[in-house]
């Protein structure tokens, strides 16, 4: 550039600078604006079940409701008072394993692999709601006992968002992405499955073995990327 620059060259050279470094967008007004990152928020999916009301009803007594005992990241779910037993072949059992409201249109019981090795039973990695073919289990409550044909597995790791995080990534429903936690156990989760949904929060959903793997708890720092 020449030393005798105009004053625009010279502002146009600075705001290429910083849009270069922050990967900014320039508004029509001129002005460089930096797009914020959302916030990414990791919950931990402990093992857990949904029911159906008429399984509600076999296990806790007929037009029995679920009560909440708190609200979950995303506003429409809460994490039941009510809790149920879940046993495996040879009688090998969980006790207290907690019902996620509310009520679903089928019924389902989300475990870690550890979980199922403990229980007997050869759990396939599957979206939720993804249950043909899958194994079952026996449920005890408090009113009754529940033979499920079916339902059992391990949920994919997935991430939560709404439309604007899924522009933000440059992402679609059923998309993949990974994520990277920045911990004394530095790891990555490669195929986060993603899911979208006018109402929903940006956040990411691991079980308890893949927390415990990337030490979660005393993560620093976590990066979404695309796959």
């Amino acid at each position: 550039m020449s030393a005798t620059a105009t004053r625009d060259q010279v502002e146009n050279l600075v705001r290429s600078i910083i849009l270069k470094h922050l990967n900014g967008a320039l508004p029509t007004n001129g002005h460089a604006t930096a797009t914020v990152p959302p916030k990414v928020v990791v919950n931990i999916s402990a093992r857990h079940c949904h029911l159906t009301q008429a399984d509600v009803d076999v296990l806790f007594g007929q037009g029995y409701q679920l009560t909440a005992m708190k609200r979950l990241y995303q506003d429409t779910d809460f994490a039941a008072n009510e809790t149920v037993a879940v046993v495996g072949p040879r009688q090998r059992m969980i006790p207290g394993v907690r019902i996620l409201g509310p009520c679903r249109k089928f019924s389902q019981v989300e475990l870690a692999f550890t979980d199922a090795i403990s229980l007997g039973i050869d759990v396939p990695v599957r979206l939720s709601g993804d249950i043909e073919g899958t194994p079952g289990c026996l449920l005890i409550g408090p009113k009754g006992s529940l033979a499920m044909p079916n339902g059992v597995i391990r949920a994919e790791r997935h991430v939560h968002m709404g439309p604007e995080d899924a522009e933000y990534y440059g992402v679609k429903h059923l998309d993949r992405m990974n994520m990277r936690v920045e911990s004394t156990c530095p790891s990555t989760l490669e195929g986060l499955l993603v899911r979208t949904h006018p109402d929903w929060k940006l956040e990411v959903h691991i079980d308890t073995d893949e927390a415990n793997a990337c030490d979660l708890s005393h993560a620093s720092n976590v990066i979404l990327t695309k796959a």
